[in-house]
């Protein structure tokens, strides 16, 4: 969806609305940090977010990456910067080729800024000079398309001291087709204020978001200002020399400044604005807590996983729960179907998923951080401690799941740590769920006013012993379905067809029952492979003749996986009965192990 259509849709509703800027990190681990942030501050409810652009398309391909997952992913509309710089006719076609083939509607036209070592801006041959010549091209080339932000200099650009005929060349680039002007950062709300008025006055309509800049630290705003030579009231600079070397106070001081010049924004009658976030979170979400735009739940989760923003996939409203915690994996592994499931899974089902790439299989984590959060196991015990520890949140992530447990499972958690520890290794979880309203603020998805529920579900690996014990227990309980499969594709199961078996269901007015996250055969096939490839990765960080080495590789070529609904979701412990001990129990069984957690 076009940007300029979100706006005017919010604007119609009388209601606040605002956006992130992101920038490409330079390291793998930075852009896995990147896409958690992203997910968690997706729950924001931002009306889009912004990529940018290194000069002469030095980070093309990871921001293309990065606008592509961002939309298909995550749900996140999003605009991509487009520069001037070093930037041939040829390469500009492939930029905004690129950007359409993953559903991105939005560009950030801009000149850019010279390249690294450079002191003057210069075009390159077969090149544009201005950000008026790349917004002709893009129209001419797209027509209405996408909708083309430019940038606005409320203090001027830096190299046109003559603020007027900077206001004019602005003007020019709307007429030429712009349809939302985004500002560069100021420290004072009254000259963005003045440069809305000066713009209204020479007839500038379109709509005027104000990038806001939190403070994060002195240093780091001495910095920023140098690049484009910002005013900085004397005030600021007054209020902030006592505590210059005090970061937190800085921060501090930075999201006070940010929600007063909103606050003086809105009482203008300006409903937007943009915040720069420097790949940071925590400024962004206590600027928004403090204007009280935090949105509820049923607002920016309408489903239980993100839906995608790509056209192909605008009706897609049913996945299977095993990619719950690695859903650009499953994004990439369906993205050749021609259809995608809506309503019943049935309907709509794929033949086949793709096969592995190299996010499929890949550890989200450098090497040095896997060692050390995972250790060097010699034993069953060890790796199951490692899960463990997972579990209560003392490690970060495992290779099944690079980011902390959601919310929803604090009420399991001491629950998963005990069963991890009797070496049942649990790799995806959801707790029962019997009619919560749709705008709990932990369960809740879907429209306003309607009841979600969901079914226990557990998935773990476990040696083919204690499946078997297991599985003696689960034949003695009919609400209990199971699937199981080892590395050969040995398939064990209780269930008598095929058919998907819902997990996760809403019930809203006026609408059918939702079914969104399913438990079925063909797409558990699927993900076994995945899940056992990802022990050989695990393996890889080792000595290949390490003991370590050793019992990861045994696990995956001698354990199974297995997937276990209870299908009765009003007895919310039911599934734990299988496991034939509660919780006190669990740990004085496991006393010695839990004593080496943290």
């Amino acid at each position: 969806m076009k940007v300029i259509d979100k706006i005017a849709k919010a604007e119609s509703e009388g209601r606040f609305y605002y956006s992130f800027e992101y920038f490409p990190p330079k390291t793998a681990q930075g852009v896995q940090n990147l896409y958690d942030r992203m997910e968690r501050m997706q729950r924001f409810g931002p009306e889009f977010i912004d990529v940018t652009w290194g000069a002469g398309g030095t980070s093309a391909d990871l921001t293309t990456e990065l606008v592509s997952t961002a939309q298909s992913v995550y749900g996140l509309e999003t605009m991509m910067h487009l520069t001037c710089t070093n930037m041939p006719i040829e390469k500009i076609d492939d930029a905004l080729k690129a950007a359409k083939n993953c559903g991105c509607q939005n560009i950030l036209a801009l000149r850019g800024d010279p390249p690294k070592g450079q002191t003057n801006w210069e075009s390159v041959e077969n090149g544009f000079e201005h950000a008026i010549d790349l917004v002709k091209y893009i129209r001419k080339q797209y027509g209405d398309y996408f909708c083309i932000a430019v940038a606005g200099y409320p203090e001027g650009h830096i190299d046109n001291p003559d603020k007027e005929a900077d206001l004019r060349y602005l003007k020019e680039k709307v007429d030429a087709g712009a349809d939302v002007i985004v500002t560069q950062l100021f420290f004072d709300a009254e000259v963005f204020l003045d440069f809305v008025k000066r713009c209204r006055d020479i007839g500038i309509k379109c709509p005027i978001l104000p990038g806001i800049f939190p403070i994060q630290n002195y240093n780091g705003l001495k910095r920023v200002i140098s690049f484009s030579n910002n005013a900085v009231p004397q005030k600021v600079w007054d209020d902030l020399e006592p505590i210059k070397d005090d970061d937190s106070a800085v921060k501090e001081y930075g999201i006070n400044l940010s929600v007063d010049f909103i606050n003086k924004f809105r009482e203008a009658g300006i409903n937007g604005f943009h915040i720069y976030t420097f790949n940071l979170e925590r400024s962004s979400r206590l600027i928004l807590e403090r204007l009280d735009l935090v949105p509820t739940t049923e607002s920016v989760k309408p489903l239980p996983w993100n839906p995608s923003l790509t056209s192909k996939r605008a009706k897609e409203n049913v996945r299977p729960i095993f990619w719950k915690n690695r859903q650009k994996s499953y994004i990439q592994r369906t993205e050749s179907w021609d259809e995608y499931p809506n309503g019943r899974w049935g309907d709509s089902r794929s033949p086949a998923f793709g096969e592995l790439d190299g996010w499929g299989v890949s550890l989200k984590y450098p090497t040095q951080d896997c060692l050390k959060m995972w250790g060097e196991p010699k034993s069953a015990d060890d790796v199951a401690l490692t899960f463990a520890k997972y579990c209560k949140g003392v490690i970060s992530g495992i290779p099944w799941s690079a980011q902390q447990l959601e919310p929803e499972t604090e009420i399991i958690r001491q629950r998963l740590a005990g069963i991890n520890l009797l070496g049942y290794l649990t790799i995806n979880s959801q707790p029962a769920v019997n009619g919560v309203k749709s705008s709990h603020d932990v369960y809740g998805w879907g429209p306003k006013n309607g009841y979600v529920y969901q079914k226990a579900y557990l998935e773990f690996f476990v040696s083919p012993e204690k499946l078997e014990e297991l599985t003696t227990k689960i034949s003695k309980n009919p609400q209990v379905t199971y699937y199981a499969v080892n590395k050969r594709g040995d398939l064990k199961t209780n269930t008598q067809n095929d058919q998907p078996t819902a997990v996760t269901w809403g019930v809203f007015p006026g609408k059918e029952i939702i079914q969104p996250t399913i438990v079925e055969s063909m797409a558990f096939m699927a993900w076994k492979d995945e899940a056992f490839e990802l022990w050989s990765e695990w393996a890889r960080i080792y000595d290949r003749e390490s003991e370590s080495a050793k019992i990861t590789l045994d696990i995956m070529n001698n354990w199974y996986l297995v997937n276990i609904v209870h299908n009765d979701f009003q007895d919310e412990n039911g599934i734990w009965g299988l496991f034939d001990l509660e919780v006190d129990q669990i740990a004085k069984k496991t006393q010695h192990l839990f004593d080496l957690i943290p």
